[in-house]
């Protein structure tokens, strides 16, 4: 993955998508960028060119301009079914990843990377070249350490307005050592899971958490991750064969080299991939080696199905979901805990790890794009696309998940998640019915 993805790919298997969606960014290298489209199907079963700036084929519609940062903040229900049209995931093969396919899994090494520096409000940092580690993340529990990052400066950002935009670089956080959750976990935990896909024929490992779905009060079966845990960024193609495995390994199964079984170390069973979403900034800009303004949308929607084929959905069958705080101001997240799967040195990628991150920094390398939110947490390559949480309201929501990292592990970042993801979950929750 690109030196902002720390996505680690996992093995996992092909299957045919039935729903028409998004699909978007893959897992790469550890904490790198993927970036790139496929043709998929879309809602409504129209198959069309995979991505934007992608050319005409016969029967297929004709490929969506890029929006600009401004433009795709504004986009409608139309413009986002449009996306979708062009864009949609295979679903993924029942039963092609097996226990020793997921612990065979590696992460891709990440590259030389840069650590953040604080810039004069505005500013926008300097393109960060090393991958950071992608993690999925357990759900927090209602008291969260507060190791101390250094405080924002500023108020709520500038740029494209609000909390998201502006172009501020803060100090790179203080460290934060990562630490293994208890087994088992506590149920309120299971929302996190562990993500295996194939790129190409190589199995890769990422991580998501089970997402309130706004149109299915109660009955989601969205997971939220990074983008390019699901498309290779431009020029590359939708991951296959993408799966998620809530709650892996909280029995401790499958810890310390221990011998236990696929079904052991996966309570809840293999939920495959039949739809995905990406914002089209990913897959027309992103590079699977380095990070990126393209990282400033480096998130994923997925949608799965029940592997008994049963009536339940998956936030039945695990007890719970996180919702999504969406253009949360800046100065009310107080604190984030970060959960995933890392999965490079010194991590095997069998833990669900979390890290108590205090207060976010920020990162940017585009201006006019939302500004990154970043901790000092040291997480590797397979904790790509784990989930930020904060508290509101007295409530654990999702503000984040991680995206990129420094290629020494000091530091991560992930999306800062605005109307632009909002309204891609809004669509996708009322198109994947």
């Amino acid at each position: 993955m690109s030196s902002i993805s720390r996505a680690t790919r996992a093995a996992l298997g092909a299957s045919a998508v039935a729903l028409t969606m998004v699909v978007a960014t893959a897992c790469g290298p550890e904490n790198s960028d993927p970036a790139g489209g496929q043709t998929a199907a879309a809602p409504g079963g129209t198959t069309a060119a995979a991505t934007a700036g992608a050319t005409d084929k016969p029967g297929g519609l004709p490929p969506i301009k890029l929006p600009t940062a401004d433009e795709l903040k504004k986009w409608s229900f139309d413009d986002w079914d449009k996306w979708a049209q062009q864009n949609v995931v295979t679903p993924a093969v029942k039963g092609f990843w097996d226990l020793q396919k997921i612990l065979k899994a590696k992460p891709y090494k990440p590259g030389p990377g840069s650590q953040p520096t604080a810039q004069p409000t505005g500013a926008a940092p300097a393109r960060p070249t090393t991958p950071p580690p992608a993690q999925p993340t357990a759900q927090p529990t209602a008291a969260q350490p507060t190791s101390a990052a250094p405080a924002q400066p500023g108020g709520t950002g500038g740029g494209t307005g609000g909390n998201g935009g502006g172009g501020q670089n803060d100090p790179q956080p203080k460290l934060v050592e990562m630490k293994p959750l208890p087994h088992p976990f506590a149920k309120p935990a299971h929302v996190n899971g562990k993500l295996f896909f194939q790129d190409g024929k190589q199995d890769y490992v990422c991580s998501g958490t089970v997402v309130s779905d706004p149109a299915n009060p109660g009955k989601s079966n969205l997971v939220w991750t990074a983008s390019h845990c699901l498309h290779g960024g431009k020029g590359g193609k939708y991951h296959t064969n993408i799966t998620f495995a809530p709650a892996f390994n909280s029995s401790g199964a499958v810890s310390a080299g221990k011998q236990g079984t696929l079904a052991d170390a996966e309570p809840y069973g293999e939920w495959g991939a039949v739809a995905g979403m990406v914002a089209p900034q990913w897959t027309a800009e992103a590079d699977p080696e380095s990070g990126g303004p393209w990282s400033q949308y480096d998130f994923g929607i997925l949608k799965v199905a029940n592997p008994d084929g049963g009536a339940k959905s998956l936030e039945e069958v695990v007890g719970g979901s996180v919702p999504v705080w969406f253009n949360a101001p800046r100065e009310q997240i107080a604190s984030v805990s970060t959960y995933g799967y890392p999965a490079a040195k010194p991590f095997d990628g069998m833990e669900l790890e979390h890290c108590e991150a205090g207060k976010p920094a920020r990162r940017s390398m585009d201006a006019s794009r939302p500004t990154m939110l970043m901790t000092g947490c040291n997480g590797s390559g397979g904790d790509s696309g784990g989930g930020w949480f904060t508290s509101k309201d007295g409530k654990q929501v999702l503000v984040s998940d991680t995206s990129i990292g420094g290629s020494d592990n000091t530091w991560e970042a992930g999306p800062y998640l605005d109307d632009v993801a909002q309204h891609a979950l809004e669509y996708f929750s009322k198109k994947s019915k």
